[in-house]
């Protein structure tokens, strides 16, 4: 996944009501893209935000 793509994934995380109060994207400019979607994806989980598989991040094989 692109780095872009994982930044509109985490500014639409960014307007729930769970993060509306709390910045989770300024870290985004230090993390590379792997971690960066680690973060997406814990947001995405903390914010009740199911992703279909095949949307998910690939890890190692």
């Amino acid at each position: 996944m692109t780095r872009l793509a994982l930044l509109e994934r985490l500014k639409a995380v960014q307007q729930t009501p769970k993060f509306e109060r709390r910045d989770i994207t300024t870290i985004a400019a230090i993390l590379n893209t792997k971690v960066l979607a680690r973060h997406v994806e814990v947001c995405e989980t903390d914010a009740g935000i199911t992703r279909p598989a095949d949307d998910a991040p690939s890890g190692p094989a």
